[in-house]
């Protein structure tokens, strides 16, 4: 597969926003796995089928460095790409960028891995054929 980065558009909603009127710091977690979950879609894998096949992908690490805040009303996109990281995790890097003024507001690095039937991390094909031939970061 390529190199492509795939990109989701959002809007900030009223509710998302804490006291003082910025997009609540949990809430980009939201973002980001909804983005993932999207992506993996479109590349043909269904999360929850995997689920049903015995193939869990879990969340291992979140690193999330807070750029500048969202706030209500705020269109935004978040682009995704996935690098192989070692032999049994791949990570989702991610940024969301704000529309108006393309100005990067957050950039995520999420590590995963998928676990069998029996709990054992393994990366399965429909994963490994998102990784750029050759690319292992680790």
């Amino acid at each position: 597969m390529d190199k492509k980065i795939f990109t989701l558009d959002f809007k900030v909603r009223d509710y998302e926003c804490d006291m003082q009127g910025i997009v609540n710091n949990s809430v980009y977690q939201n973002y980001l796995e909804h983005a993932r979950h999207e992506y993996l879609l479109s590349r043909g894998i269904d999360f929850a089928e995997l689920a049903r096949q015995k193939i869990n992908l879990v969340v291992l690490r979140a690193e999330l460095d807070y750029k500048l805040p969202l706030v209500s009303g705020d269109e935004f996109y978040v682009d995704v790409h996935v690098e192989q990281s070692s032999r049994v995790r791949f990570d989702f890097v991610q940024h969301i960028y704000r529309k108006r003024d393309s100005k990067l507001m957050l950039a995520a690095r999420i590590t995963g891995t998928s676990l069998n039937e029996r709990g054992r991390p393994f990366v399965p094909d429909v994963i490994t054929q998102l990784f750029p031939a050759g690319e292992m970061t680790e």
